[in-house]
């Protein structure tokens, strides 16, 4: 881990730093009990009062300013407003000096993100299915592809065992799998696995990434005109304070990623071309989540699928992205796991309840819980927020197979 010259200073200045602020508090402590007792005499003048207050507040100044306000003992003291109150009055802190792996990353990433799309009459929305083996929905997505050859490409990721396939469009749609263990990065790996099979063909231009709980939630003409035509890729992101979000945070991930900068998110996205591409050129940010962002680390249980793409992307082009995913699922439950929906559970009402949601929530999981509500803005206008949906089990194929034509006529 590199520091810079800056940080190395304070480093060695810390023992010293807090030894003179104890001494200087002491003094201070000592001159209010002497102005007290002596205001009770009478003998105190009001120069000395104003010595002693403006000496008080360079001693939270000078140490504000030498520890940052995260990490300021000094602020805290007072209130936990107090930081951000003398913040206000500091010089801004010198940007980060970049290393040389940052430095070539960020030049690669800028130069591709300036490159115009280019969508035309052959542009394709490639579907990858990362799945552990047999996908039970296949007939639904074969209802969904059916009219619509030459939009859309199909990619599976089995990673347990060869599915038997029983629709046209999956046959022969296998790419060369591994294994994949929930929550390690070998789940991130899957996926990049899946997009480089995907982009291999230059005609497609969005990348959606599906499990094989998923169904969709409207017509292909829906789904392709809502993906092809915004400018933007669905990653889910959102800052978590609590344990489950910045509490996974490793500082071994300095200082190319800053605990600043560390998301959350489901992992299940859309992706533009250009977004493909800069994940596929990444290894600096990939391999500090590889290394660092791992099951029982530390003492933490960091999931890379969870923080690689929402960080990584809320680092280089937080702009580019929704903030959201388009894949619903319910965690109602507050379980670790979302809801799983049985048969007796689908219904018209369901399918519809879901469409309908505007809103994308994200809840924090810290003590306040907070509840983060975000309109889902496509092109600027409030949408739906909602394609697809897990986790649905095998057992609902047959009812979703009667209703699939009756929930998505009317989009």
């Amino acid at each position: 881990m590199q520091v810079s010259y800056r940080n190395r200073f304070r480093l060695l200045l810390n023992p010293v730093i807090q030894m003179k602020a104890t001494q200087a508090w002491r003094l201070v402590m000592k001159d209010m009990q002497m102005m007290l007792a002596s205001r009770e005499r009478g003998h105190l003048k009001k120069p000395t009062w104003i010595i002693i207050l403006v000496s008080l507040v360079s001693i939270f100044l000078v140490l504000a300013y030498v520890y940052p306000r995260q990490n300021s003992t000094a602020c805290y003291a007072l209130s936990s407003n107090s930081c951000e109150a003398i913040s206000i009055w500091l010089p801004p802190l010198p940007a980060r000096e970049l290393t040389d792996d940052e430095i070539a990353s960020r030049v690669v990433i800028r130069d591709i993100l300036k490159t115009a799309p280019m969508i035309s009459i052959n542009s394709k929305i490639a579907f990858l299915f990362l799945t552990p083996g047999a996908l039970p929905f296949e007939m639904l997505w074969d209802k969904f592809f059916q009219g619509h050859e030459g939009r859309f490409s199909v990619y599976v990721h089995a990673s347990r065992n060869k599915p038997v396939h029983f629709s046209r469009y999956f046959i022969n749609r296998e790419i060369r799998s591994d294994e994949v263990a929930w929550g390690t990065i070998s789940m991130v790996d899957a996926e990049k696995r899946l997009l480089a099979n995907a982009l291999k063909d230059p005609d497609n231009q969005h990348f959606v990434l599906l499990s094989d709980s998923c169904i969709p939630l409207h017509d292909f003409d829906y789904v392709y005109n809502y993906l092809m035509y915004t400018n933007i890729s669905f990653v889910d992101c959102f800052e978590d304070p609590g344990p489950h979000g910045s509490g996974r945070y490793s500082e071994h991930m300095l200082p190319e990623v800053e605990k600043k900068d560390f998301r959350k998110g489901a992992q299940w996205f859309t992706m533009k071309r250009l977004h493909a591409i800069i994940v596929m050129a990444d290894s600096l940010y990939y391999t500090k989540f590889r290394d660092y962002c791992k099951p029982g680390m530390d003492g933490r249980n960091c999931y890379s699928d969870e923080h690689y793409f929402p960080s990584f992307f809320n680092m280089v082009d937080p702009a580019g992205i929704a903030n959201w995913s388009v894949t619903h699922v319910d965690w109602s439950e507050r379980k670790w796991h979302p809801k799983s929906y049985q048969a007796q559970d689908v219904t018209y009402e369901l399918i519809r309840n879901i469409t309908s949601i505007t809103d994308s929530v994200h809840v924090t999981s810290d003590e306040k819980m907070e509840i983060q509500i975000r309109p889902c803005l496509w092109n600027g206008n409030q949408r739906p927020c909602y394609l697809f949906a897990r986790k649905f089990l095998p057992e609902t194929i047959d009812k979703l197979m009667l209703l699939y034509p009756n929930y998505t006529s009317s989009n």
